[in-house]
């Protein structure tokens, strides 16, 4: 494992001076969870979530394949979870996914073995990310940034990691658009985060722009719930 170019209390002072990641105006404020409890959250869930792949598959899927199947190179998955990711990427691609939780990562595991592509997995805060500048031709996630402390600092860790000429892809989901589903998610959103540690309800072009970071492309589907980003690194 190399080691980051920059020390992650310099990159959180960082993150939380310059970028405003704890004042009201921040897009993603509701986040009283640490990455710790996050952790001990999925370790429940890690089983769970590798079973019903099949699930995922159909609602996410198609949309995992658009962003993630024509990456190349080196390729870092964050926050991989238990892999769902991985079956969509091209079998050259040299694969490193990481986590923070060791259940997903053993979900992870299985699911990399049953597959063609190379790759390895580590576990890793995607907030803090232990890898040198520009290490990535490309640097993929996917439902991720919903569940992360400070999405913001993780999204920049995800540019910093990744080489200048790269792709930063991404799948994210949020509040819907239709009347109707966006008020029952409203209504849930507390409790789904106290029992997921997930936002509902946050809004993925907002914590994009507020990261600073350069979209060439998106588009929403699944009734605005989800929402995908092609972005050039800076």
């Amino acid at each position: 494992m190399t080691t980051p170019s920059t020390n992650h209390a310099e990159r959180r002072s960082h993150s939380d001076d310059a970028n405003g990641a704890h004042d009201d105006n921040d897009p993603a404020a509701h986040r009283p969870m640490t990455v710790g409890e996050i952790q001990n959250a999925y370790a429940d869930y890690a089983d769970r979530l590798g079973r019903f792949e099949w699930a995922d598959r159909l609602v996410a899927g198609r949309y995992r394949r658009a962003r993630f199947g024509d990456v190349s190179g080196r390729v870092l998955d964050v926050a991989c979870g238990t892999g769902p990711n991985f079956r969509y990427l091209p079998e050259t691609v040299d694969l490193v996914g990481v986590d923070i939780s060791p259940e997903m990562l053993d979900n992870a595991a299985d699911r990399l073995a049953d597959l063609e592509v190379d790759g390895t997995l580590e576990r890793m805060d995607a907030q803090d990310l232990a890898f040198d500048d520009d290490s990535f031709d490309a640097v993929i996630s996917a439902l991720s940034t919903c569940t992360f402390p400070d999405p913001v600092a993780a999204l920049r860790e995800m540019e910093r990691v990744c080489k200048p000429s790269g792709t930063i892809r991404l799948v994210e989901h949020g509040k819907s658009d239709v009347g109707p589903v966006a008020r029952f998610q409203e209504w849930r959103e507390d409790a789904h985060y106290a029992k997921m540690g997930c936002r509902w309800t946050q809004e993925p072009h907002e914590v994009v722009a507020e990261a600073g970071l350069s979209v060439r492309d998106s588009s929403t589907g699944l009734l605005g719930m989800v929402t995908t980003f092609e972005i050039d690194p800076a």
